[in-house]
């Protein structure tokens, strides 16, 4: 049987697919990296509203995001809904999302993270507890995934990027989130983890900025 949402992300990515490689020329390094199947987080930089459809349209496989609430409304609402992307309330902790979010990862699929929480600089500077909760509950792995090219640093208005501009999407190395063996438990084991996971993000945009001159 289909796992719920399934269907709605397949088709998100093949309408993404079609936008992104109209609009622009993205250049996807490292997808062979992306597990074939089994649950998987991909956490992705986030420095302009257009990273998330750049993601859609050049992972191997489809991709369910966590959105803020704001964005589903009108026609963008009608089509984040259809492609099974996920609703946050980001003032709250949104249980309701959080059921979501790991139900995806229980049926085998792929939950897009932004771990920065908004949109910034894009550099994991700060990277929030709600990634290494998912990790820890489910046991999904996380890649991390550098977009470059979609933003102008110090702009500020962001404009698109450029049509038919190249747009680079790195997907690194799957990476296991573990308690360590010590005693730590809750709080003090999510911010452990936290830590550890932005440590390797950063790590990970540092790699990939060497790989694509930006």
């Amino acid at each position: 049987m289909t796992p719920p949402g399934a269907r709605g992300a397949a088709a998100g990515r093949r309408l993404a697919r079609g936008v992104v490689h109209t609009a622009w020329r993205p250049r996807t390094l490292g997808a062979w990296r992306v597990p074939s199947a089994g649950p998987l987080i991909l956490a992705v930089n986030h420095a302009h509203n257009v990273d998330g459809p750049l993601l859609l349209g050049t992972a191997p496989r489809p991709v369910r995001f966590l959105v803020k609430r704001e964005a589903f409304v009108g026609p963008l609402g009608a089509v984040l809904r259809g492609t099974g992307q996920i609703r946050v309330d980001r003032a709250v902790t949104d249980l309701a999302a959080v059921r979501a979010a790991l139900a995806v990862l229980d049926a085998g699929q792929v939950l897009g993270v932004f771990p920065e929480g908004t949109r910034g600089r894009g550099d994991f500077a700060e990277v929030r507890g709600g990634l290494a909760y998912f990790a820890l509950r489910s046991g999904a792995p996380v890649q991390p995934v550098a977009v470059l090219g979609s933003d102008r640093p110090g702009r500020l208005l962001r404009p698109l990027p450029p049509l038919r501009g190249r747009v680079d999407v790195v997907f690194g190395e799957p990476f296991a989130v573990r308690r360590s063996r010590g005693s730590r438990r809750g709080r003090a084991a999510l911010d452990e983890a936290t830590a550890d996971i932005r440590a390797r993000l950063a790590a990970h945009l540092r790699s990939a900025r060497r790989a694509t001159g930006r």
